[in-house]
């Protein structure tokens, strides 16, 4: 077997352990949107809440909410305008920016997301940290091999609207 060089570095690639465990996630993440028969990626969540949470926001004020850059902000904004998840239209006090909004269809789907895709998810992030205590290395090593018995799909049941 080779050696986990990442694991076995330590602090000395954090940084590629936590891009590791997070791509993971995304990808658990994305297996249980795809189940679910949603059409979004696990990645364009973030912008759906925020919206969601804080009204229309500017292209540059979602990139801050969800802390990526402005033009990672603008290509998923762009995604979502194509999926009619969002609308985009000129601030009533500027005409110079742009709000995004939740159109119906993605207030459809953040609504149907909150009662049955977030709680699963969260639950079964939960599940896989519930046990994790001591320092952080072990905790990372801990999540890690968590996900590698079971990913988060098989965590948490899909619940049925009823």
């Amino acid at each position: 077997m080779v050696e986990d060089v990442v694991r076995t570095l330590g602090f000395l690639c954090m940084g590629s352990r936590l891009r590791r465990i997070g791509e993971r996630l995304q990808a658990d993440t994305q297996q249980v949107i795809d189940e679910a028969g949603l059409s979004i990626q696990a990645g364009q969540y973030p912008f759906l809440a925020a919206i969601d949470r804080a009204g229309a926001l500017t292209v540059g004020e979602l990139a801050q909410a969800v802390g990526i850059t402005q033009p990672g902000a603008t290509r998923t904004t762009g995604q979502l305008l194509e999926l009619g998840y969002v609308d985009m239209q000129p601030a009533p006090d500027d005409q110079r920016r742009r709000l995004v909004s939740l159109t119906d269809k993605g207030q459809e789907l953040v609504d149907h997301s909150k009662k049955v895709i977030w709680p699963r998810i969260a639950a079964a992030v939960a599940d896989l940290c519930g046990d994790l205590d001591g320092p952080i290395l072990e905790q990372l090593a801990a999540i890690e091999d968590g996900l590698a018995v079971a990913p988060l799909a098989r965590r948490s049941p899909v619940k049925e609207e009823g």
